[in-house]
């Protein structure tokens, strides 16, 4: 089924289940981010609504019920980097600054497909630059188990 663009924040929940463990994903979609003619403060929608679901998570667990709560805090944010340009513009430096502080941040370089390896390494390290440089924090992944063999830390290592 394809999926149509949309102009607003929309919630998909998969319900998955590996190896007897069930989990329930909720994935929240923000389409056209950054697309208007004027992007000021277009990031603000996503921290508020960041916002409020930590509190309506609050307020459950302040509550007398608590057994049945439903976690839909937001956990976790891929940010999707445009392949095309030279880094980071100044809109994904303005919304990554805003949200670090909220959740957690993985910069994901998209479309990575359509550029060289080279090409790929030289965006990837330019974006980490200026991470560095405007002091966002993105999720640094933990490090893997002493007892993993080597073939997976070296795995690991490149992914990081």
């Amino acid at each position: 089924e394809r999926i149509t663009q949309t102009v607003e924040i929309t919630k998909h929940v998969v319900d998955i289940e590996e190896k007897g463990v069930k989990l329930r994903l909720t994935i929240v979609d923000t389409p056209g981010f950054g697309d208007a003619v004027n992007n000021t403060e277009c990031w603000k929608p996503v921290a508020d609504y960041i916002d409020q679901q930590f509190e309506q998570y609050f307020r459950d667990e302040s509550g007398l019920n608590r057994k049945n709560i439903q976690d839909n805090r937001v956990h976790c944010c891929i940010y999707f980097i445009s392949p095309f340009g030279h880094g980071l513009r100044p809109l994904d430096v303005e919304f990554m600054r805003a949200l670090h502080q909220r959740v957690n941040i993985v910069p994901v370089l998209a479309k990575a497909d359509t550029l060289t390896p080279a090409e790929v390494e030289r965006m990837k390290n330019k974006i980490r630059e200026e991470i560095d440089q405007y002091g966002i924090c993105i999720y640094q992944f933990p490090e893997c188990d002493s007892d993993e063999d080597e073939e997976f830390k070296l795995q690991d290592q490149a992914l990081k």
